[in-house]
């Protein structure tokens, strides 16, 4: 969903928390290694001191007959029958759904006002029926509901949350308080297609050790065929270890200088983004860089900018990219299953992961299941 009527800017750098730091180089002297026990941390506001880091929290795996409660945190589908057939997704993957309270509420662009919004997703955190969350749709919204969060009540209840596009700032702003690994993965009001289906059910189902995850699905090459979308691409080599952080490129942004902004240092950062044209991407790019994100990353990984449409002269996506990446000293990898698009990763944010751009590879090598 496109974001520009609520990115009105991006954030300052200078004296915002520990997290954002003053930009000096453009690169890295090395690839920084995290762990779920350093997560770091940053300030909330003022001149408060940092709060100190949440240890590592974990969700129950999916399984058949859970109960998933189904909540929208952000826009809310434009109809009834919207609604409706997200709650048929979700019991044709094997589970009860419990609805929210408000999860037919509307007002305007948002599924209902702040607090009734903000009531569903800590009612279902709460609720001992519960079994895990997943979010109707994505849209606007869910960064008004970030002060509302009953934060100490997640942490006390882990579940799964799943949600991608702007569920991305409930997904930091959780982690970044509480610890807990959630997933950017997709919404209940759309269609699961075979490899989203599988995706899905390798991450929060079957938890194999060490999967490799958001690679692109398999391509008949043949005589006169290639695969043109789904190409993976290393635009800087190398191997690294960290957290992997990240999601929608505009909530991430918008979230800088916050106290929801995740602790970048030694992390992997994953980004996508729809419906944006170039030069916003290098205007947000350039944010997190002015803010000092690219010197504390361990790795990077791009994912999916879809629809990015010009209207007239215009950098291309890929110079755009070319032009961010080239001064930093860590590997970066494009073309990841991750984004607006019909075959979609599963990501479990702030898991331990390898990225290794050398072999085209994403790995979650530490529990974030149990």
């Amino acid at each position: 969903m496109n974001r520009r009527d609520f990115l009105h800017r991006t954030v300052a750098a200078a004296g915002l928390g520990t997290a954002v730091i003053a930009p000096h180089a453009l690169g890295l002297s090395g690839h920084a290694v995290g762990s779920p026990q350093h997560v770091g941390s940053h300030l909330t506001q003022g001149d408060r001191p940092p709060r100190q880091a949440p240890p590592l929290k974990l969700a129950t795996r999916l399984q058949p007959g859970m109960t998933i409660g189904l909540i929208a945190p952000a826009s809310n589908g434009f109809e009834d029958q919207d609604i409706e057939f997200a709650m048929d997704i979700v019991r044709s993957l094997g589970f009860k759904v419990k609805p929210g309270a408000h999860l037919f509420d509307r007002f305007g662009y948002l599924a209902g006002t702040d607090a009734a919004r903000a009531s569903d997703l800590n009612t279902m955190f709460k609720d001992p029926d519960v079994d895990a969350i997943f979010c109707a749709r994505g849209g606007f919204g869910a960064s008004k509901l970030l002060p509302l969060i009953d934060y100490d009540a997640i942490a006390r209840n882990p579940k799964v949350l799943l949600g991608y596009s702007d569920i991305t700032a409930l997904h930091l702003a959780i982690n970044a308080q509480t610890g807990l690994i959630t997933f950017h993965g997709p919404i209940a009001t759309q269609q699961f297609s075979p490899y989203t289906l599988a995706a899905f059910q390798q991450v929060l189902q079957t938890v194999p050790t060490e999967p490799i995850i958001a690679a692109p699905p398999p391509f008949a090459r043949a005589p006169g065929r290639a695969d043109r979308l789904n190409r993976l691409k290393t635009l800087k080599p190398g191997r690294a270890t960290g957290r992997l952080i990240g999601g929608n490129l505009s909530l991430i942004t918008h979230l800088l200088g916050t106290p929801y902004a995740p602790d970048f240092k030694g992390a992997i950062l994953f980004l996508e983004d729809v419906d944006e044209a170039p030069y916003r991407i290098d205007r947000m790019l350039t944010a997190l860089w002015l803010a000092g994100v690219f010197d504390q990353l361990a790795g990077l990984v791009i994912g999916k900018f879809t629809n990015a449409r010009v209207s007239g002269p215009s950098l291309s996506v890929e110079a755009i990219l070319r032009d961010r990446v080239a001064p930093l000293a860590i590997p970066v990898l494009q073309g990841l299953m991750i984004g607006h698009i019909e075959d979609q990763a599963t990501v479990p944010v702030g898991a331990m992961a390898r990225l290794d751009a050398d072999q085209q590879q994403l790995t979650v090598i530490g529990p974030y299941l149990s």
